[in-house]
């Protein structure tokens, strides 16, 4: 009886607290409807019907196709990260011809669409039913029901949080200048250096094959306009303890002599660069295990948080890890270069920072190359302030690089034929992929580059299809860091040429 007293009192004051909401804040109630090629959002809260109760997100979102003139659910789920969803309603915006999003921010506010469009007067509104007889439960049980899953669920989501975040950095929130970071002179005398003849152009600058001090060199020329993105990748080749066999060697910095252009002065990589080489050659298994090899242990130290001896190399992500943005040497092995689009982390005692030399934190045109986004950035649901989402983001492209080199090595296929040179979804969606088409490839159908069949009956088959698997899964959380990486790749050397 005393029991029974105790738990009716309890359930009294749990609903009060709940109707006052001041101890705890009540957890987003979205529509659910999903399909199997976008079932991923079941984690994202706890699923009731037709209804989603939000883990981590206080936004709803609504995925419509657009048939016949009219939207068709195509998805309606708690969002998958916590980003700003200032609308009290679900005010589509068109991702394509054949595709529209929205989120809103009020309980089951995904059950309704509200669609127009910039050419266009407003559009009715659509509404999808989640149910009479559902939301007649829902209304009844919130005082009682709600109450308890609420406190279970916030000591489980405590938890989990505590599970998720790895161990190896902080969040870093945004800032101009890191005050913990040392940097080292780097002027190098341009009398010295000679310019022969171009071996490459970028977006911002131009890359030159030369010779400084009677050896060859390549030299990164940028026009005065682009002195922004000169600061920004010379502050990253200048970080202490940067040097590493798997990072092109830095060699310093200077500007032409008429005023002009800047200049970063790199060791010359004799093959060109990844893209170029596996377009000339194939591989056979062990050349191609060290390029792999050599390309994860240079990301890992990137991504390494060193101090020695009073010195702090803070860790890097590179943003733009692309087959054009990493170098082969003579000797077969990978350099990391091109860290224009590279974040800066900075940790010390009393410093927390950031320091991003992308433009745009909020779009996409700063964020790499597009066919080598991970799925998160492709869509928009990756919190950017986020130190792990970015690394996480340079394994998704990692995985796609290891598949690249890979598709390339003679050993893995029948009669020793490689196919030509691709580049990633190149065979799925074309030499000139859009943004519309990755998201709604990579990121609702979770789809991926294909993985030769036949790779199953070879003795390493299953350990790539693995660690390929492993580096591009959808979830950031899932995904392997670069030093996971290094270690299944030495695992691999055991396997010699089939």
């Amino acid at each position: 009886m005393i029991l029974q007293l105790w738990w009716l009192i309890l359930a009294v004051e749990c609903i009060f607290t709940c109707i006052s909401g001041q101890s705890f804040p009540q957890k987003r109630r979205c529509a659910f409807q999903v399909t199997p090629q976008n079932n991923k959002y079941i984690t994202a809260g706890n699923v009731s019907g037709s209804v989603q109760l939000c883990e981590d997100s206080k936004c709803c979102v609504g995925y419509f196709l657009i048939i016949d003139g009219h939207p068709e659910v195509d998805l309606l789920a708690c969002d998958m990260a916590e980003k700003s969803c200032p609308d009290a309603t679900c005010k589509a915006k068109i991702h394509n011809s054949r595709l529209i999003k929205c989120v809103c921010n009020t309980d089951l506010c995904n059950t309704s669409i509200t669609w127009t469009t910039e050419s266009e007067e407003p559009r009715p509104t659509y509404s999808y039913s989640v149910g009479n007889n559902m939301k007649a439960v829902l209304i009844i049980l919130t005082g009682v029901l709600l109450c308890f899953m609420i406190v279970a669920a916030k000591q489980r989501s405590l938890f989990k949080k505590k599970k998720k975040n790895p161990p190896l950095l902080d969040d870093y929130s945004v800032s101009q200048l890191c005050s913990c970071q040392t940097t080292t002179t780097s002027e190098i005398d341009v009398a010295d250096l000679e310019l022969q003849q171009t071996v490459g152009h970028g977006h911002f600058a131009t890359v030159w094959q030369g010779k400084y001090q009677e050896s060859m060199v390549a030299v990164k020329v940028f026009p005065g306009g682009w002195k922004h993105k000169f600061t920004a990748e010379k502050a990253v080749y200048e970080l202490p303890l940067m040097k590493h066999a798997g990072i092109v060697h830095f060699l310093g910095t200077g500007r032409k002599q008429d005023g002009g252009s800047w200049l970063i002065v790199l060791q010359f990589a004799e093959y060109g660069s990844l893209h170029s080489y596996l377009s000339k050659h194939t591989t056979n298994w062990m050349m191609s295990l060290k390029l792999c090899r050599s390309l994860s242990q240079g990301l890992s130290y990137l991504h390494s948080d060193l101090h020695r001896h009073d010195v702090h190399k803070p860790p890097v992500a590179h943003r733009d890890l692309s087959s054009s943005n990493v170098l082969v040497r003579a000797d077969g092995t990978c350099v990391l270069c091109d860290f224009g689009c590279s974040t800066i982390l900075c940790s010390c005692s009393g410093c927390r920072c950031w320091q991003s030399h992308a433009t745009n934190m909020k779009g996409h045109a700063q964020l790499g190359t597009l066919r080598y986004m991970s799925p998160e950035i492709l869509e928009g649901s990756v919190n950017l302030s986020s130190s792990w989402c970015l690394m996480q983001a340079d394994i998704y492209a990692l995985g796609l690089l290891l598949w690249e080199i890979w598709m390339r090595c003679s050993d893995l296929f029948e009669g020793d034929i490689a196919p030509q040179h691709l580049l990633p979804y190149e065979s799925e969606l074309g030499a000139d992929v859009t943004l519309d088409s990755l998201i709604r490839y990579v990121f609702h159908m979770d789809k991926r580059p294909s993985i030769p069949k036949h790779w199953e009956l070879l003795p390493q088959g299953s350990v790539l299809q693995e660690l390929l698997t492993d580096c591009w899964d959808g979830d950031p959380d899932a995904r392997l860091t670069a030093r996971c990486v290094v270690d299944r790749l030495v695992s691999l050397q055991s396997f010699f040429s089939p």
